[in-house]
């Protein structure tokens, strides 16, 4: 059984027991969250596919810690103007566990 919902203004695939990477949430780790807004719940052989969101299906994850994503480089430069900036810069993201699916 798998849903695809959205949270943040993203879509995630959710299976029982996966780990999802998701933009950062204020929330300790061990809390416990309820998304409703599921867009398409699958058992394997039936398929409900929401118009946008499926009615009554939920998600429940449960958050697991927060992580920060490798260093990205952003180098600007000018040609002949002597002018170059080197920022890094580094993604926060939440760590999130997926305990049931109700669909």
């Amino acid at each position: 059984m798998y849903a695809l919902f959205e949270y943040k203004g993203k879509q995630y695939k959710a299976e029982k027991d996966a780990l999802i990477q998701v933009d950062k949430i204020d929330a300790e780790a061990g809390a416990k969250i309820t998304i409703d807004s599921v867009l398409l719940v699958s058992d394997g052989s039936n398929v409900k596919v929401g118009t946008p969101y499926v009615n009554g299906a939920k998600v429940e994850v449960e958050v697991e810690g927060d992580i920060r994503d490798k260093k990205v480089l952003v180098f600007k430069y000018k040609s002949k103007k002597d002018y170059h900036r080197l920022i890094g810069h580094r993604q926060e993201y939440t760590n999130v566990r997926v305990k049931n699916i109700i669909g």
